[in-house]
């Protein structure tokens, strides 16, 4: 049977190549995104800074317990943003447990050097330095306030060398200090890690960390001989009991590179936010095509059931074939797959969504994972295609290999109905309700809808074919006549071909152009929302003070701190981080326009919030209610919610008070301060404000958002690369299908080239026909880009229309008619240069 199957091959030898370029471009496009999955969560990263630590004590997660709808209890657990903090008393209770011999407290903070160049690092307590461990180069360790220990690395920059006794400036918590270098000390353990510690006195560093009373961990270091067993089950009861977590072994890692931690979690993302729709439209492709490929073989198949193959023989050497294709696929999609992983890595990292060094690494299971969903995606693909030929008597089957079958199955009706509902249901939802939930039914109607064209295509076809009749005769005459009749005719045959081109033109049309939305949503409301001219920066953020004397500078008419910052809240069964700021409402209205709604802006203090309509809308809350969320380091609060705004996109989804912030982020501090000026403001005064702290700038408005533009197509590059690969693929399927089509249909136009039709009528019959086809997939598929993408961006910024620039309209129309007309136009053409005597001949 193999061997038959591989004669098969070879004399279909166009519909295998289709078919083994849509296998092997699925397998390729599955394993690079399995393979980035695979390495974010094998990814472990290696204790550096605290490999001497056995123990680490801290607060980096957050542990949530929901319900689901069906009453089950979910747990979720996720990463702090701003990482949380520990009480420093535990540090107390710990060096009292039996075998403990040290316990250091790590106050870490940043601070800039900056001598003999501005280099960003951190600060900590010298106590710390021992979890590395660090050791003594030169000089001694820090013992007075005035007095720092500097990393070799740190104090090489620029290839100027600082010794002990030098003096540097550096700036923390705001302002400059000078201190005198009383040490340079090394790592004494191999890392790739920056070197870039300072270490003070412990008392000092307490006394810069802006969190006092607690730390930002806590490391132990057992004493030799001691049981570590029940050492470590003693601190992770104590640690327990103050909300903080015990790290052991390679769990020390996650404290140390949190953006290493980041870029794993954010290739899981990419698995799981697009790994599912890659794979759902793989299968539709793979099933498509597999499906067109052994439907134009009923022939061959009916002619083995005619000669007494059996229907199990028959069913197991399309297996073969499809397997041998299968395998094929594999042997070339998994090393392209390798290799296009190699390039996305290397791009990842040149755009920073991932640090240099984060490996790639795995393959084996996603590798094995892979190839076995695509032989078993194609082997049912194949065997549901095939079921009828083999199910029903060979000479009903012979009977049947000409001519379109007059009914289709109720089953498929029923579900393609069904589909077509559910479509109609989420659309109705998306338009009643709001927030996220309606955020995700409204990307959820796209496959929807698509699974209900896939369903409903032959009648969509054969409707389609009746209602364009007139049409086409009208314009192509009895070209138009023969193009009608073969729609009509060859609908269940154009099923394939029909959903891959509404698949190409909905994803293109929808998917593509919400991030342009998204992009361009973004800058306009923060473009409009910020009405200050001036804005007051710092690479390690700005103290209050910056604020007031601002606002006491000649000219200056109101002035803003903004404190970035992250806060989780709870929908559904999930917890999710959200964008926030905290600022000061005194004058902001005179700064910033954040379109409230509901409210105001200048109650916001105290315990209280202010949200974005989209984020309102989820957690169902209005102005007056209560909210609950957690704060960056993991603090719970509930707050009132005292205005609703429209700008969310622009200013994130929740506002809140800086008091509210306090003592809650990694500093008490601010990323910049809105200034807003009276017409000729006096620039020297603002001159003299940049002056008084050191490391700021004073930058215009308009360059904020300049920047926030470069930001935002930096971010969209990830998206708009798998959107890309996505719609390709749907392309491309589309155009494959189509070429298969064509060439299945040799024996046809031979037929009608000898009943005396001419070469320039048949041209114009298949004209007809791609018009036709063309017409109805351009007008389905833009249906349910329109709503898909209408539902979206209604969700996300109100609009109800969408923007979509006038080049993007005419890609898609202009793409699609030039994909159609050159798949169907060249292979028909091929076919017409042979002479009709020697197609009629041609194996169908």
């Amino acid at each position: 049977m193999l061997r038959l199957a591989a004669q098969m091959l070879r004399h279909r030898i166009g519909s295998a190549v289709a078919t083994l370029v849509a296998l092997t471009l699925g397998v390729t496009i599955l394993t690079s995104i399995g393979l980035l999955v695979e390495s974010g969560l094998r990814y472990q990263p290696t204790p550096q800074r605290l490999a001497a630590a056995d123990v680490v004590i801290a607060n980096r997660e957050l542990t949530v317990t929901n319900r689901e709808f069906d009453g089950e209890m979910v747990t979720t657990t996720v990463a702090l943003p701003a990482g949380g903090t520990v009480p420093v008393a535990l540090a107390d209770r710990l060096r009292q447990v039996p075998g403990v011999a040290t316990v250091a407290v790590d106050n870490s903070f940043r601070a800039v050097v900056s001598t003999p160049v501005a280099t960003e690092a951190t600060g900590h307590g010298w106590s710390s330095a021992g979890l590395t461990p660090y050791r003594i180069v030169a000089g001694n360790q820090p013992g007075a306030d005035d007095e720092v220990a500097v990393d070799v690395g740190l104090a090489t920059t620029s290839g100027s060398t600082a010794s002990p006794g030098d003096r540097i400036a550096i700036l923390v918590n705001g302002g400059v200090r000078e201190y005198r270098i009383s040490a340079t000390v090394e790592r004494t353990v191999a890392g790739d890690g920056p070197a870039d510690a300072l270490f003070f006195t412990d008392t000092h560093a307490a006394q810069l960390n802006p969190h006092p009373g607690r730390a930002d961990a806590i490391g132990i270091i057992l004493a030799p001989g001691a049981d570590r067993t029940a050492v470590v089950a003693e601190v992770r009861r104590m640690s327990a009991e103050v909300g903080a977590k015990a790290y052991t072994g390679v769990e020390r890692g996650k404290l140390e590179q949190p953006e290493a931690l980041a870029a794993g979690a954010l290739l899981v993302e990419i698995g799981a936010v697009f790994g599912g729709d890659v794979a759902l439209l793989v299968i539709f492709v793979v099933a498509g095509t597999i499906g067109l490929a052994v439907r134009h073989r009923r022939r061959d198949l009916a002619l083995l059931r005619a000669i007494a193959a059996t229907p199990g023989q028959v069913r197991l050497m399309i297996l073969a074939e499809v397997g041998q294709l299968s395998i094929a696929s594999v042997v070339l999609g998994v090393p392209a797959g390798l290799f296009a992983t190699g390039w996305v890595h290397r791009q990842l990292v040149e755009r920073g969504f991932i640090p240099e060094g984060f490996p790639i690494t795995g393959g084996v299971v996603s590798t094995v994972a892979v190839a076995a969903a695509t032989i078993l995606v194609a082997a049912a693909a194949a065997l549901i295609a095939a079921r009828r030929t083999v199910r029903i008597r060979p000479t009903e089957a012979l009977g049947e290999v000409s001519v379109e079958a007059a009914r289709n199955s109720r089953t498929r009706l029923y579900f393609g109905l069904g589909a077509l509902a559910g479509g109609l249901a989420l659309t109705m939802f998306t338009t009643a309700a709001g927030g996220q939930a309606a955020l995700g039914a409204a990307i959820g109607m796209l496959y929807t809808f698509v699974l209900a064209v896939a369903l409903l295509a032959p009648w969509i076809n054969r409707y389609a074919a009746r209602a364009l009749g007139p049409a086409l005769r009208a314009v192509w005459r009895e070209s138009g006549y023969l193009a009608s009749a073969n729609l009509r005719a060859n609908a269940q045959g154009m099923v394939t071909v029909l959903t891959a081109l509404v698949l190409s033109v909905g994803f293109g049309g929808s998917v593509w152009f919400l991030q342009d939305n998204l992009q361009r949503h973004t800058i306009a409301q923060s473009r409009d929302g910020i009405l200050a001219q001036h804005a007051l920066v710092s690479a390690t953020g700005l103290p209050e003070t910056a604020v007031d004397e601002a606002r006491a500078t000649p000219g200056v008419v109101a002035a803003t701190g903004i404190r970035r910052t992250s806060v989780l809240m709870s929908w559904l069964s999930e917890v999710e981080v959200v964008g926030a700021q905290g600022i000061d409402p005194e004058g902001v209205e005179q700064t910033m326009d954040l379109k409230v709604s509901d409210g105001s802006l200048a109650d916001l203090r105290g315990e209280s919030v202010a949200l974005s309509s989209l984020r309102a809308s989820s957690q169902g809350v209005d102005v007056g209610e209560q909210v609950s969320m957690w704060l960056g380091d993991g603090t719970p609060v509930t707050l009132r919610v005292v205005a609703i705004y429209e700008r969310g996109l622009g200013f994130g989804d929740v506002t809140l008070s800086r008091e509210t912030l306090d003592g809650h982020t990694a500093t008490d501090l601010d990323d910049q301060v809105l200034i807003r000026t009276e017409s000729g403001g006096d620039a020297g005064a603002l001159a003299n404000l940049v002056s008084r702290y050191p490391g700021s700038g004073l930058v215009d408005t308009s360059a904020i958002n300049a920047q926030l533009a470069k930001d935002l197509a930096l971010s969209a590059w990830l998206n708009k690369l798998l959107i890309g690969v996505m719609v390709g693929y749907a392309a491309l399927a589309a155009a494959n299908t189509m070429v298969m089509a064509a060439l299945a249909r040799g024996r046809e136009l031979a037929l009608l080239r000898l009943v005396g039709v001419t070469r320039r009528q048949v041209k114009r019959m298949v004209h007809a026909e791609q018009v036709g086809l063309l017409g109805t997939s351009l007008l389905i598929g833009g249906a349910i880009a329109a709503i898909s993408l209408i539902s979206v961006v209604r969700t996300l910024t109100g609009e109800p229309v969408p923007y979509v620039p006038l080049a993007g309209w005419i890609s898609i129309i202009v793409g699609t008619t030039l994909l159609a007309l050159v798949t169907t136009v060249l292979p028909i053409g091929a076919l017409l240069r042979t002479p009709p005597v020697h197609g009629i001949g041609i194996r169908e």
